[in-house]
C-alpha cells in the first residue's frame, strides 16, 4: 500500500488532463463539463413502482464521476429525480439551486468544510442547478449518484430569460450558468 506521503505527492501533481485520461472522462454536450458513467445497476424499476413523474421504468441506481474545468460549466438544469454530489478533489465548485417554490442557494462544493464547503450535496428532483469552478481553480472532481438512475428524457436545459425572470435576484449567476439561446 502507498505511503500518506506517495499519496499527497500524487495528488499535488495530478493535472486536469491526468483525471480526464485516467478516468476516460468525456463531454457531456448539452449540460457541460466532462463525465463518465461509473455505474448503472442492471436491476430495473418498473413504471408502477415510481412517481408519476418518470415516463416509464428506470434503472435501480446510478453513479457517475464529474470534472469541471476553467473552460466549462454545468449549465442550469433540472431533472426529475433527486441527484446526490459528492466532492472527491480538487478546486471549490460555486453550484446555484434554484427551487420549485420560489428560494435559491449558493453554495460552495469543497475539501474545506471548516469554512462551510460542502462534501456532498442534494438538489431535490424539480430544482433548478447548475454549476462552475470558483474563479482561480483548475479543476474539480465530483461524482452523482441518483436513484432511481438518470435517463437523459428526465433532463431538462434551462433557459436564462425565463430563469432571470423568475430569481431575479440571481440573475448574474444564471447568465453564467446558462448559454444564450440560437438566433434563427
Amino acid at each position: 500500500m502507498p505511503s500518506l506521503t506517495l499519496i499527497r505527492i500524487f495528488r499535488a501533481v495530478l493535472t486536469a488532463d491526468d483525471v480526464r485520461r485516467l478516468l476516460k472522462l468525456e463531454p457531456l454536450v448539452v449540460e457541460g463539463g466532462l463525465f463518465a458513467e461509473a455505474y448503472r445497476s442492471t436491476h430495473r424499476l418498473p413504471k408502477q413502482v415510481l412517481s408519476p413523474c418518470y415516463s416509464g421504468e428506470r434503472s435501480l441506481s446510478t453513479a457517475i464521476y464529474y470534472m469541471l474545468t476553467p473552460e466549462t460549466f454545468s449549465a442550469m438544469h433540472r431533472l426529475k429525480g433527486d441527484e446526490v454530489y459528492h466532492f472527491y478533489l480538487g478546486d471549490p465548485v460555486e453550484m446555484l439551486k434554484l427551487r420549485p417554490d420560489g428560494s435559491a442557494e449558493a453554495l460552495l462544493l469543497g475539501q474545506n468544510i471548516s469554512a462551510g464547503m460542502r462534501l456532498q450535496q442534494v438538489v431535490c428532483g424539480g430544482t433548478w442547478q447548475g454549476s462552475r469552478l470558483a474563479p482561480g481553480g483548475t479543476f474539480a472532481l465530483m461524482g452523482t449518484t441518483m436513484a432511481p438512475g438518470f435517463d437523459p428524457v428526465d433532463f431538462e436545459l434551462g433557459d436564462r430569460e425565463k430563469l432571470s425572470a423568475a430569481y431575479p435576484a440571481y440573475a448574474p449567476l444564471i447568465a453564467m450558468l446558462t448559454r444564450q439561446a440560437a438566433k434563427v
